[in-house]
């Protein structure tokens, strides 16, 4: 079986014909609501803050603060979880982004030409023009910000998804055919490989959220990649003790996985320069 990711812009009924594909195939829809109530279980502080940053855009003061870091790694923690239960569709939350190294995960990107989706908005929640013209460009602004600013990406890069369709001039059925003909090819994309590479990634996650959502670890700069099986912290702390700390912590996080650190305290660094 296979993963799907769908990315769509506000009002384009990308999450309609999410919909109707989790149902037609018996994936399992993961989207935003389920995401927070995830995060309501881990806590009800994350709950809190994750329904927070999905009403608002964070500031600049926000985007450096702990709690927006440990939401995002837990974010995405999240999502790699369910990508390891196979059969979902993730609507949004830089699903393309995450599976990007997974082969058999199809990463769709759905648009819809503004005007046709003022329209939309206007009709289905009786919203006069400006409104219906202000909640979109607010929407895809703050979406594309929030992109760029996780991922470093441009959300409505082409090269960034396999399949790229725009409803203006599709037809709904027709996506949704093209779409599962091409997961029917994705999934012979699932071997025993492929699996293993997510389930490092879904360990690495699991490590970086548990790191970051830590208010006792104040980390500048935390980057947790993987190279073969092998998870690797690369960052810089505040000193030796929590250099041990953060270890420690991440050893007992990452199970029985391979684990390496590349972690320098500020102290050691001002003696080298």
């Amino acid at each position: 079986m296979g993963i799907i990711t769908i990315s769509r812009e506000f009002g384009s009924r990308g999450k309609e014909i999410g919909r109707s594909l989790a149902e037609d195939l018996g994936y399992e829809y993961v989207d935003r609501g389920k995401i927070i109530d995830d995060m309501k279980a881990v806590g009800s502080q994350w709950g809190k803050v994750a329904e927070e940053f999905d009403h608002h855009y964070p500031n600049v003061w926000e985007r450096y603060d702990w709690s927006f870091r440990g939401y995002v790694a837990l974010t995405q923690s999240i999502i790699l979880n369910y990508g390891l239960k196979d059969r979902i569709l993730v609507m949004g939350g830089g699903g393309n982004f995450i599976f990007k190294d997974i082969p058999y995960a199809l990463k769709v990107r759905i648009t819809m030409p503004v005007k046709e989706r003022i329209m939309r908005i206007m009709k289905e929640d009786d919203f006069t023009r400006g409104t219906a013209s202000w909640v979109i460009e607010k929407s895809d602004r703050e979406m594309a910000d929030a992109v760029c600013l996780i991922y470093g990406k441009h959300w409505d890069d082409a090269d960034e998804y396999d399949m790229k369709f725009d409803l203006g001039a599709e037809k709904e059925d027709e996506v949704i055919r093209t779409i599962k003909d091409a997961l029917s090819e994705k999934e012979k994309l699932n071997t025993e490989e492929a699996q293993k590479i997510l389930r490092t990634l879904a360990i690495a996650a699991r490590v970086k959220a548990g790191i970051a959502m830590n208010p006792h670890f104040l980390i500048p700069t935390l980057d947790v990649r993987t190279a073969g099986e092998t998870i690797v912290l690369h960052g810089i702390v505040r000193n030796a003790k929590e250099k041990e700390d953060i270890e420690k912590e991440a050893k007992k996080l990452a199970g029985d996985a391979s684990i390496e650190f590349d972690l320098h305290h500020r102290g050691l660094l001002r003696s080298i320069i």
